[in-house]
């Protein structure tokens, strides 16, 4: 951290999370809460990550925001929600701390660029990271020392979850001002050494229905929306959070496959339907089956959010034979030396009874890539200067 009298600068970086217990539909739209509970899985910030710079100083005239390279408005109504929040949070803390006064202003300006190392708006989660990173860097560069999960909730509701590495639970809360609708770590990424993550990018592209409308069209039209956040989450999260701390893989992926399943189907009972999974999506789900069908076992598990991209769960001992799997079915097109990225996945050669098992007809070239983590931590302070992505300035360094 830089710090002088009228400068701060600090960039952090903050993790992608995967719900395993789904988030969809809120009971309040500007404080964004949740009509449920819901649990989540923190990814390694190796492969998947958003870095962002925020700098205070008196010599800013406005404040301004920069993603990936590019301006934009920051006036856009989350980010100020973001920004008012920490702000009333500095002051409150000013006003009731003189022994330890802060040494910058609240009303300073504040510039800020942020980056993420993967495709945004691709049903990746961008915006989980991005808010949760935002509201890490505001509360280091303002002095404030609270739980964010409210500040980072106004962002994006699922960034409250990327607050915490491992497994974290949003708890929906109660109350109508959303004070107890927070973010708890279920248990570190430590918790579980073995559980493997691979994402199955279908495509990059942007999709239809963005999450926000799509959610609002469900609260407002699905009746199995309504019974799933009533009757169905609150026995599921009980489930699922004892499945984690047992490190019961076989009652994890049950529950995860279970659970992405209902909530595309209440995607498809909104009226009119939404649908993020696309022909690729549904054959991988095809494959899990059966891959799962030969050994008589859970050993792989999927998820889908709010697009055709497939997350799964699986154990280090399955990952080479799956991703074999995935590669006989979806043989890569071109880039086969770099079909799998991340983690490193050892070849592995089929058995003739499990391609017989998997009896699908290859469809090459409909899953563009694979990235290969594991569950990883929260978010991170980069004290190296040259981390920072905002010059003294405080205007986007030029990318050499």
């Amino acid at each position: 951290m830089a710090s002088e009298e009228s400068h701060m600068a600090v960039t952090c970086t903050a993790p992608v999370n995967i719900a395993v217990i789904k988030y969809w539909g809120k009971r309040d739209e500007e404080l964004i809460l949740p009509i449920n509970s819901s649990l989540s899985v923190t990814l390694h910030q190796d492969q998947l990550k958003t870095t962002t710079t925020a700098v205070i100083s008196k010599a800013f005239t406005e404040d301004r925001i920069w993603l990936n390279g590019q301006e934009e408005d920051i006036g856009q109504p989350r980010i100020q929600a973001c920004l008012r929040e920490i702000r009333r949070l500095a002051r409150k803390r000013r006003s009731g701390d003189e022994k330890d006064p802060l040494p910058l202003s609240p009303s300073y300006k504040v510039h800020i660029a942020s980056v993420n190392n993967f495709p945004t708006a691709a049903g990746l989660a961008s915006s989980a990271a991005g808010y949760a990173c935002l509201a890490y860097a505001l509360a280091q560069v303002y002095g404030v020392e609270s739980d964010l999960s409210e500040v980072a909730r106004r962002g994006s509701g699922s960034a409250c979850r990327s607050l915490y590495g491992g497994f974290v639970e949003w708890q929906m809360g109660e109350r109508t001002d959303g004070k107890d609708s927070i973010a708890r770590q279920v248990a570190p990424e430590s918790h579980w050494p073995e559980l493997r993550v691979l994402i199955l990018v279908v495509s990059a592209e942007k999709k239809l229905t963005g999450s926000t409308v799509g959610m609002q069209t469900s609260v407002e039209t699905s009746a199995l929306l309504k019974f799933r956040a009533e009757v169905v989450v609150p026995a599921r999260m009980a489930d699922m959070i004892r499945c984690v701390k047992e490190n019961n893989f076989q009652g994890f992926g049950q529950l995860t496959m279970k659970d992405s399943n209902q909530f595309h189907a209440t995607c498809l009972d909104t009226f009119p339907p939404i649908s993020y999974l696309n022909d690729t999506s549904r054959r991988i789900i095809h494959l899990v089956h059966r891959f799962n069908a030969h050994y008589g076992q859970t050993k792989v598990a999927y998820t889908f959010d709010a697009g055709p991209n497939a997350v799964i769960f699986t154990l280090d001992d399955t990952v080479a034979e799956f991703v074999a799997a995935v590669k006989h079915s979806f043989p890569p097109e071109s880039n086969g030396d770099k079909f799998v990225k991340g983690l490193p996945v050892r070849p592995a050669s089929l058995s003739d009874e499990l391609k017989a098992a998997l009896g699908m007809n290859p469809i090459p070239g409909s899953i563009k890539y694979i990235i290969a983590t594991q569950v990883g931590p929260g978010p991170q302070i980069l004290d190296h200067p040259d981390a920072h992505l905002l010059g003294p300035d405080g205007l986007p360094k030029s990318v050499a």
